[in-house]
């Protein structure tokens, strides 16, 4: 029995098919619409759905595909095994919950850290008990490069550049990756290196859109043997969610 997962992020809308554990599609879109929809639900035998998203605005589409199938909304009290100790449950993005309940799918009764690499980029943390307190949000990295230009008279919008591995950099357009990549390249290792301190078994979980480059920039780290890249964190923790609510 299939079911449709879909996370709808600050950017773009991502789909899963699973049945049970196995993930059987995933897509990434910029606007749903109710052809593409319904040729997954026919094409994999969809019974029903769970939707998770971070805009307060419901798209257009959501109100028809609830009329084809069951649709469940992905809430703060449905992350499988995960004890939610936020201050402010109310204003804690639903995405980051999901990608903790992921972890703790794929690592059950072991401490993650979970790094969400998008618009935005997210540390949080579950514990061997499945706690979680909180974390961390700062600027993405195309949205870093953005602000740059956004937000001065000079600087030119530069791409990201996987290749780019200088300590500093020797022209405008250099200097603005070396600032950008090298100082994600420190945030990244910064926290890593705190969390580790209490706990050496950390798993160290890389997700997101970001993430492969993410694991490039972090490729000749001590780091780098202990990171995992779950590129469908979100939806896997979306599915246990479902699978838990079967009713």
């Amino acid at each position: 029995m299939a079911v449709l997962v879909i996370d709808i992020g600050n950017t773009l809308t991502k789909l899963g098919v699973f049945e049970q554990d196995e993930l059987l599609f995933s897509g990434n879109f910029n606007n749903e619409e109710d052809e593409v929809l319904q040729h997954i639900i026919t094409e994999y035998k969809v019974t029903k759905a769970i939707l998770s998203s971070v805009k307060k605005a419901e798209p257009d589409w959501q109100e028809r595909l609830a009329s084809k199938i069951p649709v469940l909304k992905f809430n703060a009290d449905m992350a499988p095994g995960i004890v939610n100790r936020y201050l402010t449950p109310l204003t804690l993005g639903i995405d980051r919950l999901a990608a903790i309940a992921g972890a703790w799918q794929l690592h059950p009764g072991q401490c993650s850290l979970v790094i969400d690499a998008g618009t935005t980029i997210t540390y949080d943390y579950v514990d061997e008990k499945g706690n979680f307190f909180g974390g961390s949000i700062s600027p993405g990295l195309n949205t870093r490069y953005k602000a740059l230009n956004n937000y001065t008279a000079g600087l030119p919008l530069v791409e990201a550049d996987a290749d780019f591995n200088e300590t500093y950099g020797n022209t405008t357009i250099t200097a603005i990756q070396s600032g950008v990549q090298n100082g994600l390249k420190y945030e990244l290792t910064g926290f890593i290196e705190s969390y580790r301190k209490s706990n050496k078994d950390l798993n160290i979980i890389l997700t997101g859109g970001d993430s492969i480059f993410f694991d490039t920039l972090l490729k000749n780290s001590i780091f780098a043997p202990y990171i995992k890249i779950e590129p469908h964190l979100v939806l896997k923790g979306l599915n246990g969610a479902l699978q838990q609510h079967n009713d």
